[in-house]
């Protein structure tokens, strides 16, 4: 791992160590300044001895790794983004928009050894912080690009099983990706059973409207749940054919799910039944219009 700058955390709340990628003669006081008036340009990472977090600023927290347990999920948000598995429990091929701190890509990595998985990342800054977070170097099952994500789906080839979006910029969701273009591409390179997910957080009005693309493009199968403890919304859309969640089967199978995988598919499965019926995604779609 290359060196990374430290310097104690400035910030009353985020305590602990800031680690940053600067040269050992930068100026720790000019750095404290940016970092405390927000002008600082890059992702930083603050280490307080049990756990390390990504942010591109104090106030919108990106990743959590757990020191202990650096493979697990440590946001709840990550966790539900997993939900895709009780509808596809063993897809070959997995895209992953926006690395992060690379929690759902060393989560996939680790547990599901027979995928296929795509880290596309636009921000060089982030995949140079790739040792911090202890994600994998590339293989011949792990590839991590640095490109535009919306460039990247409208280039790749056909047969996405699973479409993961977890794409941020400092003002919120990433602009390239909010527009029925790029919900248009996802759904021609998804496969037949394909299913995008999408992690929508930040400032509301970056993915208003967002929904209501989703359900025009995807035909109204689309699955909206709230996360209450991130404070985000999480889509789910369906490239299959008259797609029927069959729901009690699902209930079983989820605690299957969570005796594997260690999440729990039984709160995850329940919230989205609830939502369906609820029809929140259309009424979430009408409030972004």
């Amino acid at each position: 791992m290359s060196k990374l700058y430290e310097m104690p955390s400035p910030f009353e709340i985020e305590t602990g160590t800031v680690l940053m990628l600067e040269p050992n003669w930068a100026r720790a006081g000019e750095l404290r300044a940016q970092l405390l008036d927000e002008s600082y340009p890059k992702p930083f990472v603050v280490d307080n001895g049990k756990s390390r977090f990504l942010y591109f600023n104090v106030r919108l927290m990106q990743s959590e790794m757990s020191l202990k347990a650096p493979n697990d999920l440590a946001l709840r948000y990550t966790q539900k983004m997993m939900a895709f598995l009780l509808f596809h429990p063993r897809p070959k091929r997995i895209v992953l928009i926006g690395l992060g701190g690379g929690s759902l890509i060393k989560f996939c990595y680790h547990r599901m050894p027979g995928t296929q998985l795509t880290a596309v990342e636009l921000n060089p800054d982030v995949i140079a912080l790739r040792d911090a977070f202890s994600v994998p170097p590339d293989d011949a099952r792990l590839q991590i690009l640095e490109t535009d994500g919306a460039e990247f789906i409208e280039t790749t080839e056909k047969g996405i099983d699973v479409l993961l979006v977890d794409a941020f910029d400092k003002t919120g969701f990433a602009p390239s990706l909010a527009n029925r273009q790029f919900f248009e591409n996802a759904y021609e390179k998804l496969a037949g059973n394909g299913i995008l997910v999408i992690n929508l957080a930040g400032e509301k009005e970056t993915y208003a409207g967002l929904i209501g693309e989703a359900m025009h493009v995807f035909d109204d199968q689309v699955i909206v749940i709230s996360v209450p403890e991130d404070g985000n919304h999480m889509l789910y859309a369906f490239k299959e054919y008259c797609f029927e969640p069959r729901w009690r089967w699902l209930h079983n199978y989820a605690k299957e799910l969570r005796a594997k995988f260690g999440l729990d598919f039984p709160a995850f499965v329940q919230k989205m039944e609830r939502s369906t019926k609820l029809g929140l995604a259309r009424r979430e779609a009408i409030r972004g219009r």
